[in-house]
């Protein structure tokens, strides 16, 4: 089982293309392929995505306006203008508006009671430490256990007295009328990529548009009223402004650069940031503490207030595009894959049986095809100067003469050869006819017109143009086989090539054969002469010359020539080879 499944890993799978003429299956392809191009269509024009984008570089100010009266317990109203109200308007990308108030006046240098928190009781002096500092006191302590009031004593601080007792805001808020102050937000943008400028407030607004603009009847004025954006933001301004918080004012541009559909405009919208149920959070809102110094009767004296409010963050975020041939391009060939969608849709239909169970079988039949890998492809090698064949691997950078063996096999001449033995009779019954295949057009030896090369041991080869047919007749130094009386009997005697293409085809009868007939006959003859039974020796006499396995496969011994569109026996070099494809079933190698 495990081996199974190991040589089941082991396999490829290809592409196979297999067509269903169906009128269903074809409807369905095109209505898959026309609802994938609807998609790919709408996506392009509604994500731009013809175009290449460039991220938005911004800067913000702020500049707010109001003026609101704080009626404080037992002190009488103040009036608190744009400098009280919003001290860090300045700050980067926010600000601030002051909604509620906790005032400590009359404050000086000097020594008194900590305010009474948990834990902070004493005793007497030895519950308090001279020096200690804690988080979460006003001072530094003296060592001394003082009272705070009638029933409470605690550890007396050296810090600006008397220290701030409350820790609670008012409620409602003390300046609640904040909510109607305004803010003026300048954005000015850039895309770099593009080298384009713009600004919130568009170049048609001028100074009379910009007093008179409210964002209820145009949401593209950059004036903004603070309770409207709170409002917006889902949150109550009275509510809000007792403890404090974060209001997000969000700045998106979108904007299409191209010549006939340029817009570029800013979208306004507003959100909490912070934690909204005050009860579920520690240190909630948002506060922060200043002081009012002044000198009174030469000493200096101060002011405490503990302002909460609302921070304004402005967050600006956008992009730009422009049309791009190449951004189009590539999106057009990223899309190009959704159509495989289409074809596994269709492939799990018809595999499932949901379409047809007798369609499904063949088509699964058809296009699913298991094959083994390509077997290794040897070379059968014979010198009349050895009685073992020799196999080899085709050579590819030497000679086949040079190449070293992968086994040696007996020949198979022990197998019995009809048309062999019939050949043999012939021979002893007419050994008088001298009609031989001519070798040539002019039946003359060629001759060797250049020294052998360095393979050759017969002295009779030529040079060859591939390292298959660089192959001598013999291993060692030697007379050549095709000098032979039984070469010229056996391989290149017409009467004796007839004969074998009768025995092999005997209703072919004695119709005059064709040189390229008996070429393939004798390259057939050859083989059974040298090395054995050859595979497939049985060649009918009308397909001999199409057929015959052995024009590619014996290429030394009988040479083609290209030119003439016919070939003739030569003689040199007349080993044989033959090329097996060994499969995993064979036992011994045939040649």
């Amino acid at each position: 089982m495990g081996c199974s499944c190991l040589l089941g890993l082991c396999q490829y799978e290809t592409t196979k293309l297999v067509r269903i003429q169906s009128l269903r299956l074809g409807s369905l392809k095109w209505a898959l392929n026309g609802t994938i191009l609807a998609f790919i269509c709408v996506m392009l024009i509604w994500n731009r995505r013809y175009q290449q984008l460039e991220l938005v570089v911004s800067s913000v100010t702020a500049k707010v306006k109001g003026v609101s009266e704080v009626s404080l317990p037992g002190q009488g109203g103040f009036v608190w203008d744009t400098v009280d109200l919003s001290p860090s308007s300045q700050d980067r990308n926010s600000f601030f508006v002051v909604t509620n108030l906790m005032v400590t006046r009359g404050q000086r240098q000097g020594r008194c009671a900590e305010v009474p928190f948990r834990g902070r009781e004493c005793r007497s002096n030895k519950d308090c430490e001279r020096g200690l500092w804690e988080t979460q006191s006003h001072g530094i302590q003296t060592g001394s256990c003082v009272k705070f009031d009638v029933l409470k004593k605690t550890c007396e601080v050296s810090a600006w007295c008397p220290v701030e007792a409350k820790n609670r805001p008012p409620r409602p808020a003390l300046l609640a009328t904040a909510e109607n102050f305004t803010v003026l937000i300048k954005n000015n943008i850039r895309f770099p990529a593009f080298n384009y400028i713009r600004r919130n407030i568009l170049p048609w607004m001028n100074e009379a548009y910009l007093k008179s603009c409210d964002r209820k009847r145009d949401p593209l004025c950059p004036i903004f009223r603070l309770g409207d954006m709170v409002r917006e933001a889902g949150e109550n301004f009275k509510e809000l402004a007792v403890e404090g918080g974060v209001i997000g004012l969000q700045i998106k541009w979108d904007c299409d650069l191209d010549r006939f559909t340029h817009r570029c405009l800013p979208v306004y919208s507003f959100r909490r940031l912070d934690e909204r149920e005050s009860n579920k959070t520690l240190y909630p809102g948002l506060n922060y503490r200043f002081a009012r110094y002044r000198e009174v009767n030469g000493a200096e004296e101060r002011t405490l207030y503990k302002a909460f409010g609302i921070r304004f963050d402005v967050m600006v975020f956008g992009q730009a595009g422009r049309f791009s041939f190449i951004q189009l391009v590539l999106y057009i060939g990223s899309t190009l894959s959704y159509y495989a969608l289409t074809t596994l849709f269709l492939d799990w239909l018809i595999d499932t049986r949901c379409y047809s169970s007798e369609v499904g079988q063949r088509y699964s039949e058809t296009k699913v095809e298991a094959l083994q890998d390509t077997p290794k492809c040897v070379l059968c090698v014979s010198f009349v100067d050895e009685e073992a064949l020799r196999l080899v691997k085709r050579p590819r950078k030497r000679s086949l003469q040079e190449s070293k063996p992968l086994t040696v096999s007996p020949c198979l001449l022990q197998e019995d050869l009809g048309h062999l033995s019939a050949v043999v009779s012939l021979l002893q019954s007419d050994s008088s006819d001298p009609e031989i295949l001519p070798l040539s057009d002019d039946t003359k030896p060629p001759g060797p017109c250049a020294p052998p090369p360095a393979w050759c041991n017969c002295s009779r080869c030529s040079a060859a143009p591939v390292h298959t047919e660089a192959l001598c007749c013999r291993a060692s130094r030697g007379p050549c086989l095709a000098s032979s009386t039984a070469f010229e009997r056996i391989v290149l005697k017409r009467s004796v090539l007839e004969a074998r293409l009768l025995y092999n085809d005997p209703l072919s009868g004695a119709a005059q054969r064709s040189v390229r007939e008996l070429r393939h006959c004798a390259y057939d003859q050859y083989m059974a002469w040298r090395i054995g039974a050859p595979p497939l020796t049985r060649i009918p006499s009308s397909h001999a010359a199409a057929s015959s396995p052995y024009k590619s496969s014996f290429p030394t011994p009988m040479d083609a020539t290209a030119a003439s569109g016919q070939s003739e026996p030569r003689r040199g070099g007349t080993t044989a080879t033959t090329t097996n494809r060994l499969s995993n079933q064979s036992r011994r190698p045939h040649g």
